[in-house]
């Protein structure tokens, strides 16, 4: 367990600096494209439809009691429909794929095998490629299952006419349970 700790911390160590370098490359990008009106795209004003992704990534588990940090490897299925450019609605499904404990509420000792995480979020587009989520969910697992809530931040950047690149950054809050902080990198297809 040690090794395959120090493994995860490592990459992530590696993971974190490189996300903040392509959110930054990405930020820079838009703001270049603002300052030449020639290159703005208005299609992107009016898109609505659906929207498929997939979604590596990393989920730190912030339970009490528990020793040191805990990063768990995930994949993600986002199914979103945006009515137009500023809201949509999206079906967020994570899978953890590591087995952990956590501790519930300071009291009790939980085994979690590859918990399943369903949210079905509101989705705003906040402008210049950034969506804010918010919605409720559960976590299936096999022990004990939690609903929970969750808020989340991603970026969208078009890398072609109907794909997109997307780093996610979410925070899900189990009740009377434990919480997760995820980050992940997704790649997106527009129907």
């Amino acid at each position: 367990m040690g090794n395959h700790f120090n493994l995860f911390h490592l990459k992530m160590r590696g993971l974190i600096p490189l996300l903040f370098i392509t959110i930054n490359y990405i930020v820079t990008a838009q703001s270049q494209k603002i300052e030449h009106p020639i290159i703005v795209d208005t299609e992107h004003e009016s898109e609505q439809g659906i929207r498929i992704a997939m979604v590596i990534g990393h989920t730190y588990i912030n339970s009490d009691g528990m020793d040191g940090n805990l990063y768990i490897p995930s994949w993600g299925l986002d199914l979103d429909y945006w009515f137009n450019h500023s809201w949509g609605v999206g079906l967020h499904n994570d899978i953890e794929i590591e087995n952990f404990i956590v501790e519930n509420n300071g009291t009790e000792v939980i085994e979690r095998v590859n918990p399943l995480v369903f949210t079905l979020d509101a989705l705003c587009h906040l402008g210049n490629g950034f969506v804010i989520s918010l919605g409720p969910g559960v976590e299936l697992e096999q022990n004990e299952s939690f609903f929970l809530a969750r808020v989340g931040l991603e970026y969208e950047y078009d890398i072609h006419e109907n794909f997109y690149l997307m780093p996610t950054l979410f925070h899900d809050q189990r009740f009377d349970g434990y919480s997760t902080t995820s980050i992940g990198l997704g790649v997106g297809f527009k129907l």
